[in-house]
């Protein structure tokens, strides 16, 4: 303010007025206010990937995480996909796209990146899993690194290798999950070890030597602007840093107690020049209250992924500064370190001017020294020769003291994306018996894709002819909801709803979960479930942890799966709910011989394969129900039974049941069922035997059973026991 003001006044009395007012201005805003920041190293907020022309793409040392810059890209690529379809069915065409690109990370050599940020989410995970399908190549910038090949493929003999730079070339990312646009992107980048970023910067810009400097705090630090000497002024704000010069040039080391040399000022003596030292050859200046002390460091906190944080050393007024540090620190060193700092700037913020007559060789800047008359250690800052002598600056010096435990500090909450590691697909085909929705004639085929808890994206599936997996056009993006039993089930005769009744069952996903329900929602077909061969629904459904249910109150045998209900089920048996989440494997896109399937997806290491269960379940008629067996007066016998047709779960009052198969035919067998002695067909539910065919029967096969089974339009059922004559 006062420089504006003064060169207003100024330039009233020409041009060499406003110079002087500017002048002026410009020295009492300087006392007032102190000197302007200047623009070197600073903290930013969280960068992504750009492609601007210009910008600087930083030295990377330690941990750190960086957007980088994009230095090559080709055109984006249209993936066609169909789904669906077959035999008069319209099929879906799906379009996806990639991209190919290549992202400049580092201006000097790295060892290895980690998670990768694109958006919100993670694209790669700490176990180095990519979450969208993609090759990667990171090039870690050493000298002798080759062209990448796909880019080599792109340009030719222009493609540069980039050596001394690393970066990562993306191949075909799938932009699916992006809005089919290159996502912005952050890498976690390893290097050297950070707690030696002041060596390796002098190492790399020649500017001297740090040998054996260790900022043991700091686990990263990204150098994107500002001079070698704005990064050691920084760094000095922090860990005090003490410079030496000599025949092998500039050194740098930590100043630490009781290590550096302390000698003596030579006497002060006077000048008649100058704008100090006129009466005894010294000045000091101390700061004002307040006195712009270091009051919080923001910084690059690592339990927050990178993100920005702020530790608070003391009380902060309008006089206090915030150091802004390109470094990643824990919370607590964080702390540490700003509480320190702020300590040393009430000390180190008073300066003494000195003039003498010759200098000793060994106060070179940087020396810790003492100044008669006036108390404590001094450290060299800045020394000049004038025509009078030597001018020396300096500033008053601290002892660092022993480095303690770090305070606790909290680093504050962050929301962080779920890095979820790829669980492989898990696949269980099976036929049902149909549940009279739909074209009877139809195949009732199920998939079951399922995984583990973990990250899944989906799966594609496929039939096994001839040992080659041939797509069939149908993804499945949800997972099914399968699992086995921990213990056997004992049989059931399957006639009424059993609720003490119980089975356990362990998912393979233990995060899914199960529902209860009561009497009238299994009225309504709720909480099916397929375990083996036989369908069965329960009421209830209690958690027992990691990932095991018990399921409370069973009705057995749906659908005609009485028979798979009798024999009971054993440890380890597959059950899958049907709901959903299963993929339904039309006839419009089945072959009728397909019986092996597979299935993978993007995050699969290798195809699962699965043989299909219950074949024929869906077409196969019911067997008939109800026997009974009748003697008549003239010693004929009448066989009856009851008709029972695919689809009716349930038994409707007052209506007859639909027939269902084309015709309505039965076929009755006097023995074994699978070589019975004699059989008869019938077109009723019943069959009458006169009394000589009986008594044939009887004698050529003592104790042989009746068997009747319902024939069919595409097979027969299994057979039902009609008993014996007695």
């Amino acid at each position: 303010m006062a420089t504006i003001l003064l060169s207003s006044v100024g330039s009233l009395f020409g041009p060499f007025g406003q110079i002087a007012g500017t002048l002026a201005g410009s020295a009492i805003d300087h006392a007032l206010f102190g000197p302007q920041d200047r623009h070197g190293p600073r903290l930013k907020e969280l960068a992504v990937t750009g492609s601007s022309y210009g910008t600087p793409i930083a030295r990377h040392y330690g941990t750190m995480r960086s957007g980088g810059s994009i230095v090559w890209a080709a055109d984006l690529t249209e993936h066609r996909e169909r789904e669906g379809g077959g035999k008069g069915q319209p099929k879906t065409v799906r379009y996806s796209y990639s991209a190919s690109f290549a992202v400049a990370l580092s201006s000097r050599p790295i060892d290895r990146i980690g998670r990768i940020w694109a958006g919100g989410s993670l694209l790669r995970g700490k176990a180095g899993d990519l979450k969208a399908a993609c090759q990667l190549r990171v090039h870690t910038g050493h000298g002798d690194q080759p062209c990448d090949p796909l880019m080599e493929a792109a340009l030719g003999s222009q493609c540069p290798a980039f050596r001394g730079l690393a970066y990562a070339v993306f191949e075909d990312l799938d932009l699916t999950d992006f809005g089919n646009r290159i996502p912005p992107l952050s890498f976690e980048i390893f290097a050297v070890d950070g707690s030696r970023m002041v060596e390796l910067l002098l190492e790399d810009c020649g500017a001297g030597s740090a040998r054996g400097v260790r900022l043991d705090e700091l686990r990263g630090f990204a150098h994107e602007a500002g001079s070698v000497r704005e990064v050691l002024q920084l760094v000095d704000r922090l860990w005090p840093l003490s410079v030496s010069t000599g025949e092998d040039g500039c050194a740098v080391r930590l100043a630490s107690s009781g290590e550096e040399p302390v000698c003596a000022l030579p006497p002060a003596v006077r000048w008649d020049g100058g704008d100090f030292g006129q009466l005894d050859g010294t000045s000091i200046s101390r700061p004002t209250s307040g006195g712009g002390q270091l009051s919080a460091l923001r910084y690059y906190d690592a339990a927050r992924d990178f993100q920005p944080g702020l530790q608070y050393a003391g009380t902060v007024d309008e006089s206090s500064r915030t150091l802004q540090f390109p470094g990643v620190f824990d919370a607590g060193d964080a702390l540490s370190l700003s509480r320190r700092a702020n300590v040393r700037a009430k000390v180190t913020g008073e300066r003494l001017k000195w003039r003498c007559s010759d200098l000793d060789p060994q106060l070179s800047p940087g020396a810790i020294v003492t100044a008669p008359g006036h108390s404590g250690l001094f450290q060299l800052l800045i020394r000049e020769w004038r025509d009078g002598g030597v001018e020396l600056e300096l500033a008053r010096h601290r002892p660092v003291e022993p480095v303690t435990a770090p305070p606790v500090a909290d680093p504050g909450s962050a929301w962080a994306p779920v890095d979820r590691l790829p669980s492989q697909t898990v696949l269980r085909v099976f036929e049902t018996p149909w549940n009279g929705v739909g074209n009877p004639a139809a195949r009732v085929v199920y998939a079951a894709p399922c995984a583990p808890a973990g990250r899944w994206p989906g799966c594609t599936l496929y039939t096994v002819e001839d040992g080659a997996m041939v797509p069939l056009d149908i993804a499945a993006q949800e997972r099914a909801l399968c699992g086995q039993l921990v213990a056997p089930l004992a049989p059931s005769r399957a006639l009424r709803f059993e609720p003490e009744a119980s089975l356990i069952v362990q998912l393979i996903d233990h995060e899914a979960s199960l529902i209860s329900t009561d009497l009238r929602g299994i009225g309504r077909n709720e909480n099916l479930l397929a375990l083996g061969g036989e369908v069965l629904q329960f009421a209830q459904a209690i958690p027992l942890g990691s990932g095991q249910w018990q399921l409370l109150g069973l009705l057995r045998g749906r659908g005609g799966t009485e028979r798979e209900a009798a024999t009971g089920h054993p440890t380890g048996s597959a059950a899958t709910m049907l709901d959903d989440r299963l993929v339904s494997l039309t006839s419009a896109t089945l072959d009728p011989g397909s019986i092996r399937f597979a299935a993978i997806g993007p995050a699969d290491d290798e195809a699962a394969f699965a043989t299909l269960e219950n074949a024929g379940a869906s077409l196969r008629p019911l067997s008939p129900v109800h026997p009974r067996m009748q003697l008549m007066e003239d010693g004929a016998l009448l066989l009856s039974w009851t008709r029972r047709a695919r689809g009716q779960w349930g038994w409707p009052d007052h209506v007859d049941l639909p027939l269902v198969e084309e015709s309505e035919t039965y076929e009755v067998v006097f023995g074994p069922a699978d070589a019975p002695l004699r059989r008869w067909t019938t077109s009723q539910p019943s069959l009458a035997l006169p009394a000589g065919e009986l008594a044939s029967l009887t004698a050529t096969l003592p104790g042989g059973l009746f068997h009747v089974r319902q024939i069919g339009t595409y097979d027969r059922s299994a057979p039902l026991e009609l008993g014996h004559p007695a």
